[in-house]
């Protein structure tokens, strides 16, 4: 291990540092005594992606970022920012990078592409579908009405915890053996999502249907119940694209980087129905 990453005091600046990843990521490098900048709109200094001229006051001072692209590398114009931004890093003496990217998603490579031809010290931490999008996101409210329709087939996904990937990116901002390393992040094993509610209902006790319902109903729904309609657009994109069997096998990255093997959704279900998440 370089003693300069182990010895460095200074701040980290995590980028989407109130989403699921980023929280978590904030949470361990304070616990562990390093200082944290949360960069997003609300924080000060502000942080904005479509505002390119606050990068420079969020990046003042700090010695390595978490970046996370909000509301996701496969949105257009993603990778021109995450370059834009890594360039900009560069100039202000940031060299240690951290992106978490998505798995299976073209915009998502070339983000990376784009990350890893700046000269950075970076690494990529690259996942599919977070098990938490079940209590801490767009899942949570289908959930606690007892039915998840969802445009979906029956090909299974990795889910990952966001522990585990909070976990890698804070060892990749602490410890330069990651540099220059691609994670693939998975769990241990594939469920398909009408699997994954039923480990929900097991766990929570609920009574949880599943249904598979056409894309343009989900659309409607999800509009009609507020949700934004870029992220509307972006579900749509995952559901009918990204879900069709590519990331259909497991990854190493976990076990790779921490050398242990990731967390299972059974577990998840089970901390999170402990937690409250479904009551």
């Amino acid at each position: 291990m370089n003693p300069l990453y182990k010895q460095d005091q200074r701040t980290v600046l995590v980028v989407g540092g109130s989403g699921k990843t980023g929280r978590r990521v904030a949470e361990r490098l304070r616990a562990a005594g390093r200082p944290v900048r949360i960069g997003s709109r609300a924080a000060r200094p502000s942080f904005d992606w479509e505002d390119p001229s606050t990068w420079a006051g969020a990046l003042q001072g700090v010695s390595a970022a978490y970046i996370t692209y909000y509301p996701d590398l496969a949105m257009p114009g993603a990778p021109q920012a995450i370059e834009a931004f890594a360039r900009q890093a560069l100039q202000a003496g940031v060299r240690r990078l951290v992106l978490l990217s998505g798995r299976g998603e073209h915009e998502a490579q070339q983000a990376e592409e784009k990350l890893m031809a700046t000269g950075a010290d970076w690494t990529i931490v690259r996942c599919s579908w977070f098990m938490q999008n079940f209590d801490e996101g767009a899942f949570l409210d289908s959930i606690l009405s007892g039915e998840v329709a969802l445009p979906v087939s029956d090909m299974p996904e990795p889910f990952v915890d966001a522990d585990d990937i909070a976990d890698v990116a804070v060892a990749a901002l602490s410890d330069d053996r990651h540099i220059g390393q691609l994670y693939e992040l998975t769990g241990p094993r594939m469920l398909s999502f009408a699997e994954a509610v039923g480990e929900i209902a097991r766990a929570s006790g609920r009574e949880i249907a599943f249904a598979q319902i056409p894309m343009d109903a989900f659309a409607a729904g999800a509009t009609q119940q507020g949700m934004p309609a870029e992220i509307v657009e972006f579900l749509g994109y995952l559901f009918t694209e990204v879900l069709d069997g590519r990331n259909a096998y497991l990854g190493d990255g976990v076990q790779r980087a921490l050398g242990r093997e990731p967390r299972d959704f059974a577990e998840y279900a089970r901390r999170a129905a402990a937690a409250g998440a479904w009551k």
